[in-house]
């Protein structure tokens, strides 16, 4: 197994940088990132423009493979879910969400995940280890590319969604290094607000998103108290709900932004008036989008989802109190792909020959 560092988790300054101290033309970073992100190709051989000083320094460098997609799914409603693998065998579970006018990849950034939310499958793996930038950004080459080869559908992904495996800014450099990648505008040149970065509430981290480049924040919420809170997301133990909204309240945000609080509806936990009590009190109408999403179930889970009526009850106080709210409409459960649903348990080894 190669030590090397992917390329694809290089921002384009760390490459041009790179390929300059070899003594390469200025524009060589420019050219790869061109070959790489415009126009698909990812064998050095074939990159016609590029020197071949600069190509042997990054084959003898760098590893240039992208992770290896060894089962997907379909869903009935078009959604795939891939599963990617590594060099070291590990796996992710990646969904691409279809609509009239985008292409949404949910991607993961650690395989499994520390957190521990008790409505989680994922939860249900612990955390095995981060994901490099390069793995992270390779979810999005590797299955961009399984689907212009292998659908029937020439559309290209439009936007991102850190709502995979794993809480990202539990990886947060990484995240960070891929995320400048996604957004270069001689690359992949995804604009900003069709980047979502869901977070936890890990509040140290959330107190560095100054750092972070200005993509969409969701603070997955899911309680407006912090009991249960506590029950549903055992990070509140440490991070309550004073200090997370203390650190959101300190997060950048650009003209006419809001944070989205993602707010998972579960039976006769969540629910009911109590609930929406709470969340007038915490959050601002002005700056503030719930996105309600009805719980996804999947085997061995001990929570339920609210009936329909329920659902569009809660969404209807909001929305008369004063609040922009959604609710998500569920996508790929037949396949478990649904928010909340992911999880690494296929037999990988089997999936590799």
């Amino acid at each position: 197994m190669t030590t090397k560092q992917s390329i694809y988790g290089l921002p384009l300054e760390s490459l041009r940088q790179l390929l300059i101290e070899q003594g390469c033309s200025k524009f060589s970073g420019d050219q790869v990132y061109n070959w790489i992100y415009k126009c698909g190709v990812f064998d050095p051989l074939l990159w016609s423009n590029v020197s071949k000083k600069a190509k042997q320094y990054l084959l003898d460098n760098f590893n240039l493979e992208l992770p290896v997609i060894t089962w997907q799914a379909r869903s009935t409603d078009g959604t795939r879910k891939f599963l990617v693998g590594f060099e070291d065998k590990q796996t992710v579970e990646t969904v691409a969400i279809p609509a009239k006018d985008r292409l949404t990849l949910c991607i993961s950034s650690q395989v499994g995940c520390a957190i521990g939310c008790t409505f989680c499958h994922t939860g249900t793996m612990g955390l095995k280890r981060h994901l490099q930038a390069g793995e992270i950004v390779g979810q999005y080459l590797a299955v961009q590319k399984w689907l212009k080869e292998k659908s029937d559908s020439d559309k290209r992904i439009s936007n991102i969604v850190y709502m995979g495996q794993g809480e990202p800014l539990h990886n947060y450099e990484p995240v960070k290094a891929a995320t400048q990648v996604f957004l270069e505008a001689k690359g992949l040149g995804i604009g900003q607000r069709k980047i979502t970065l869901s977070t936890s509430g890990l509040v140290p981290q959330i107190e560095k998103l100054w750092d972070f480049p200005p993509v969409n924040i969701a603070i997955s919420l899911h309680a407006a108290h912090n009991d249960i809170r506590t029950e549903l997301m055992p990070i509140n133990k440490v991070y309550d709900l004073e200090r997370l909204f203390e650190a959101i309240a300190k997060v950048p945000l650009k003209a006419h932004r809001r944070i989205t609080y993602e707010y998972l509806l579960i039976a006769n936990i969540n629910d009911g008036e109590r609930d929406l009590q709470g969340l007038y009190k915490l959050l601002d109408r002005e700056h503030s989008k719930v996105n309600l999403i009805p719980f996804n179930e999947y085997p061995d889970s001990e929570f339920k989802q609210p009936s329909q009526q329920k659902v569009q009850w809660f969404q209807d106080q909001l929305i008369a109190n004063g609040y922009v709210c959604t609710t998500r409409t569920s996508r790929g459960d037949d396949i478990l792909a649904a928010c909340g649903q992911l999880k690494s348990e296929m037999d990988k080894e089997n999936l590799w020959d």
